[in-house]
Formats: C-alpha cells, sequence, structure tokens
C-alpha cells in the first residue's frame, strides 16, 4: 500500500515536473514567435517596401504617366521604386497601364506568373480597371477578371502624383501582410485615392493582433 502511495505520490511529481516544463516551453515558444514576427515586420516587412522592383506593362496613354512619375520631377525613387525591370523574375510589383486586349491577356497572365513571389499588382488607369471608353469585345473589362489586383489607381489617365498614391498603398499592403504570397493574400481592391480605407483596416488588424 506505501508502495502504491509512493508511486502515486512520484507519479504526481512527475506529472506536476513535466506540466511545469510544458508551460516554460510554451512561454518560450510564445516568445520566439513574438520575436520572429518583430524581425520579419521591422525587418523583412520594411525592406521589401522600401525596395519594390516594379514591372511596367504599359500599353497606353498611361504609360507616358509611368514615365513621368520615374522621371525628376515627381522622382519615383523618393520610394525605393525607381528600379524598374524588363523580366519578370527581378520584379515583385505589376503595374498594368493601360488597356488589355484579349489576345494580349495571356502574355500579361504569363509574365505575372513568372514573376517570384511575394508580388503585388497595381491596375492604373481606368481602362486597365474596367475596360474604361474601350466598351468593346476586344478589350479586357478589367483585370482583375485575371490577375489579382491589390491597388487600383483612377484616372484616364491618373496623374503621377496618383500613381505614387498607388505606390504607398502598397507599402501599408507590404508592412501588413508581408511575405504572403498572391494566392493567399488574394486582391486586397483598394482604390489609391481612399487611403482612409486602407489606414482604418491597418488599425483593425492592429486590434485584433
Amino acid at each position: 500500500m506505501g508502495l502504491t502511495g509512493q508511486g502515486l505520490a512520484g507519479s504526481g511529481l512527475t506529472k506536476a515536473a513535466s506540466a511545469t516544463g510544458g508551460g516554460a516551453a510554451d512561454t518560450l515558444t510564445t516568445r520566439l514567435d513574438h520575436v520572429v514576427d518583430l524581425v520579419r515586420k521591422n525587418g523583412l516587412n520594411w525592406s521589401r517596401k522600401n525596395s519594390l522592383w516594379p514591372m511596367p506593362f504599359a500599353t497606353a496613354c498611361c504609360g507616358i504617366e509611368l514615365m513621368a512619375t520615374g522621371a525628376s520631377r515627381y522622382d519615383i525613387a523618393r520610394f525605393g521604386a525607381e528600379v524598374m525591370r524588363f523580366t519578370p523574375r527581378q520584379c515583385d510589383l505589376m503595374i498594368c497601364a493601360g488597356r488589355v486586349a484579349i489576345k494580349m491577356m495571356p502574355v500579361l497572365q504569363r509574365i505575372y506568373m513568372q514573376m517570384c513571389e511575394p508580388k503585388w499588382v497595381i491596375s492604373m488607369g481606368a481602362c486597365a480597371s474596367t475596360g474604361g471608353v474601350f466598351d468593346t469585345y476586344a478589350v479586357v473589362q478589367g483585370v482583375d477578371q485575371f490577375l489579382p489586383v491589390d491597388v487600383y489607381v483612377p484616372g484616364c489617365p491618373p496623374r503621377p502624383e496618383t500613381l505614387l498614391e498607388g505606390v504607398m498603398a502598397i507599402k501599408k499592403v507590404v508592412e501588413m501582410d508581408g511575405v504572403k504570397s498572391s494566392k493567399e493574400r488574394g486582391g486586397m481592391g483598394i482604390v489609391a485615392e481612399s487611403m482612409i480605407q486602407l489606414n482604418a483596416e491597418h488599425v483593425r488588424r492592429g486590434s485584433e493582433g
């Protein structure tokens, strides 16, 4: 009987010790996750949002405004997005500027698929976003039917300031979502001029976290 009692007591101590050790391990894991999230948010996300490499897909007059955005008057280099590459394997931000024809959409999709994850998409102008004045069978009525668009830049064509507003919205998206792939994230569907919506979403996610 005494041996049984000692065995029960010993097992109780063992369970208590294992429970204590498990709690410490859980605390350590929780703190480690917090450190990893902190490094990711303040390290990786900060680096990504300040070194966006655009892939310009300009087909119409929006492309002229895109060129003006990269020139000295507006200087997109202030936001770290001046390195426009014409190879998709070096880009993480697609800027679709102008109308897209049905025959051109497979090319746009192929370029998008060749871009490395994580990647983001800006739909620049009314023609890329909704088809604009080209309400015809030959023009895609919005690239969001085929690509996950994160930010819409309104205008026909939009001024460089509006495109810079869209780039700043992308920086907010990168800061909030970080290294999520486009498949996990999906299209955010944010309009560049309504930064109040984006700030409200940022505040909501911060309160939930």
